[in-house]
C-alpha cells in the first residue's frame, strides 16, 4: 500500500497537485511549474513554431520538450522527497493524430496539452514511480472527491477535483 499518493491534473507550464494519505485523506494540495522560467520557449513551445509545416515543428521543439521533461522530473523528485510518494494518478490531454489538426493555433494547443501529461509521465518514470494516465474526459467526480474538497478547503476547483480522483485511482 503506498505511503502516499499524488493526483497531477497536467496544464500549460504547470500541474495542479493533491497529495492524498493511503487511507485516501487529503494531505495537501501544490502548483508545480513545468517549464523553465529561464528558458522561455518552454512555456508554449509549440506555439513558437506553429506556422512551420508539422514535421519541421516537431524537430524544432525537441530542445524546450527536454527541457519541460527534465523541469517535471525535477519538480516530481521534490513532491516526493516531501511526501513520501508512491504512486501517481496523472490527468491530462489524450493523445492525438497532432497532424491532422489543420488549424495551426488550434494544432500548437492540442500538441502543448498532451507535451505537459507526456513530461509527466516521462518524470514518474524517470523517478521510478508507479503512475497511470487518465484522460481528463473519462473520469468521474464522486462523492469522496467532495468530501476531500471540503477537508482542503478552497479553491477547489475542477483541477483540483481531477487530480483527487486521480490520486483515489491509484490506492
Amino acid at each position: 500500500m503506498p505511503t502516499t499518493v499524488v493526483g497531477l491534473r497536467a496544464k500549460t507550464g504547470r500541474a495542479i497537485a493533491v497529495v492524498l494519505s493511503r487511507k485516501g485523506e487529503f494531505i495537501a494540495r501544490r502548483e508545480i511549474t513545468l517549464w523553465d522560467p529561464e528558458i522561455p520557449a518552454t512555456f508554449q513551445p509549440y506555439h513558437n513554431v506553429m506556422e512551420m509545416p508539422w514535421s519541421e515543428a516537431m524537430i524544432a521543439v525537441r530542445g524546450a520538450v527536454s527541457s519541460v521533461e527534465r523541469m517535471a522530473a525535477a519538480a516530481l523528485r521534490a513532491l516526493i522527497r516531501e511526501f513520501d510518494l508512491r504512486a501517481a494518478g496523472i490527468v491530462g490531454a489524450p493523445e492525438r493524430q497532432l497532424e491532422k489538426i489543420g488549424s495551426p493555433h488550434i494544432r500548437a494547443h492540442a500538441a502543448e496539452g498532451v507535451l505537459y501529461r507526456h513530461a509527466l509521465e516521462v518524470a514518474a518514470r524517470k523517478n521510478e514511480l508507479r503512475h497511470r494516465a487518465f484522460v481528463e474526459k473519462s473520469l468521474t467526480i464522486d462523492a469522496r472527491t467532495k468530501e476531500l474538497g471540503r477537508a482542503a478547503g478552497s479553491p477547489w476547483r475542477a483541477d483540483e477535483k481531477l487530480a483527487a480522483t486521480a490520486a483515489l485511482l491509484m490506492l
